[in-house]
């Protein structure tokens, strides 16, 4: 199925908001952004640049605005779409077809094509590095054991500082010991410090 055939099946799907998303669309269309198919959601470009989508749910439909946190949102409202997880991203929840007010859902839809003319947009947050400084005793078993340098560099930077901090954060050279030898066989068995947490 191409796209097309994919947003026409979106729309053609039997819903308790069939008729309500066909009327976002109807909205949505008479701007100049292009049509396509994204993420399983019909959305909306500009110059290639996602704008919004229209989603349908159980219990809602809606609008997202992929930088809705630019928009101004007279009417309050806007929600995070995922709270903790997006961060430029806004959704407008509908709970009936006679939510939409035509005018007003033309005017936010406007205002998002508009700031993305602007080229409003919320740069993502870069991951910070993870630092991984290798104590000592760790080097010293690398150097012994070449399998077990070979596992610990398999291992995700995260699970790698564990170990290492884990070691240093010792104080007594026989603790450090007892450390080094509870770890080792976990290392070589590609675990993390935590896993038995998470």
């Amino acid at each position: 199925m191409d796209k097309s055939e994919k947003i026409e099946s979106y729309f053609e799907e039997e819903h308790l908001f069939k008729s309500a998303i066909n009327q976002l669309r109807e909205l949505v269309l008479k701007t100049d952004v292009q049509e396509t198919f994204k993420w399983m959601f019909p959305t909306y470009t500009l110059h290639g640049k996602n704008v919004l989508a229209i989603c349908k749910f159980k219990g809602h439909f809606g609008i997202w605005f992929f930088q809705g946190i630019f928009m101004s949102d007279p009417k309050n409202v806007l929600e995070n779409a995922q709270e903790g997880k997006t961060q430029a991203m806004r959704h407008w929840k509908f709970k009936s077809q006679e939510d939409i007010e035509h005018k007003m859902v033309l005017a936010y839809i406007n205002e998002a094509i508009e700031n993305e003319r602007k080229g409003l947009r919320l740069a993502p947050k870069k991951k910070q590095t993870i630092v991984v400084i290798l104590p000592q005793e760790l080097k010293v078993a690398f150097q012994n054991n070449p399998t077990l340098k070979k596992a610990y560099d398999t291992l995700s930077p995260s699970k790698q500082k564990e170990y290492s901090e884990y070691l240093s954060s010792a104080k007594r050279a026989q603790t450090k010991e007892t450390r080094l030898s509870k770890i080792i066989p976990m290392i070589l068995d590609g675990k993390g410090l935590n896993d038995k947490y998470r």
